[in-house]
């Protein structure tokens, strides 16, 4: 194996670029995007999230973000903010493939979820290709 590969293995496994956020206790909420057409992460790719306001359906921006050299995006909600409620992640995937010489056929992916018990750990990962996308819930 070459040293090249070996320093971005190392890379996926100890990033050196980690943020407080991500070196201490992860936060209540994260996400991690994969471009499975290619088997990378995919890297710099702005999102954002939201929380609905029950009263009127109306979206009130939480953060927004661009997901690292991991594909991950830490920091998105503490703790504190994280409360129960329906949430929004959406992933501009136009942006994320033009900056690959591509197209997409989504322009972009929102992710729509509610949170019941904030005091739990939630993982939202999104698998992404040119032509379809699949999430799930992880841990």
């Amino acid at each position: 194996m070459s040293v090249s590969r070996l320093q971005k293995l190392k890379g996926h496994i100890l990033p050196e670029n980690k943020s407080t956020a991500m070196a201490g206790s992860p936060g209540p909420l994260t996400t991690h995007v994969l471009n499975t057409a290619s088997g990378i992460p995919a890297s710099n790719m702005a999102l954002s999230l939201s929380r609905q306001v029950p009263s009127t359906n109306d979206w009130t921006l939480i953060t927004t973000g661009t997901t690292n050299d991991d594909g991950r995006c830490p920091g998105l909600i503490t703790k504190e903010l994280f409360t129960p409620g329906v949430y929004r992640l959406r992933f501009d995937t136009a942006q994320y493939w033009a900056s690959m010489g591509d197209t997409s056929f989504y322009p972009y992916v929102e992710i729509v979820f509610t949170i019941n018990d904030p005091g739990l750990k939630y993982h939202v990962p999104l698998l992404l290709s040119r032509f379809s996308y699949s999430t799930y819930r992880g841990s």
